[in-house]
């Protein structure tokens, strides 16, 4: 896919706030610190697009970008660690989960996770709940560069083996690396792939 525009539309605080529009969505999310505005710059190729900051926590709303006129990527508020009250960051995952849950037009939601750590509670607790829910989602392993390509392996197949014990088949997977560019085109291509699935069944 060839990205010819990109631009920020709104951001929302809850579903209800969201821009109403038929567009196809894709969703990215994942814990805080992840990489999410780094990897969401990368495949937009619109450097500053989502704003990346050190800060965990740092996205707070329900981001809309439209790309090439025809499709949403969204930017999720992470879960997990976050400098907030408790009482907000519980307000968040509300706000999200309804996002999650009723926007009729996402399409799939990339669940991102940091290659370099063991599997986590609430990145697996996360895609359990989207599983149950029947929610359409890929996984997408960043920082891929940070670690050396056995270390790599041992972190999916570590993931695999604790999801396997509930699932019948892993997710989707991609791996990424904004460093390198590695997962872009992948990415991006699936993206395509399924808006136009999409189009074949209207």
């Amino acid at each position: 896919m060839l990205i010819r525009s990109a631009s920020f539309v709104k951001s929302s605080i809850t579903l209800n706030q969201c821009p109403e529009t038929s567009l196809p969505e894709f969703g990215f999310i994942g814990r805080s610190n992840v990489g999410k505005s780094s990897l969401i710059n990368l495949l937009t190729g619109w450097s500053g697009l989502a704003k990346i900051s050190g800060e965990p926590g740092k996205t707070r709303t329900i981001n809309h970008f439209l790309i090439n006129d025809d499709w949403y990527l969204v930017d999720l508020p992470g879960y997990g660690y976050a400098k907030v009250p408790v009482k907000l960051r519980e307000k968040w995952i509300k706000d999200v989960k309804d996002y999650i849950l009723h926007r009729k037009n996402l399409l799939c939601l990339f669940v991102l996770i940091d290659s370099r750590h063991p599997p986590q509670r609430s990145d697996l607790d996360f895609m359990e709940f989207l599983g149950i829910n029947a929610v359409p989602f890929a996984r997408v392993f960043t920082k891929s560069d940070k670690i050396s390509g056995s270390s790599l392996r041992k972190s999916i197949q570590q993931y695999d083996y604790e999801m396997l014990k509930i699932w019948e088949i892993v997710p989707l997977t991609f791996i990424t690396s904004t460093i390198n560019r590695k997962g872009r085109e992948e990415i991006l291509n699936f993206i395509e792939e399924t808006i136009n699935n999409l189009s074949k069944q209207v």
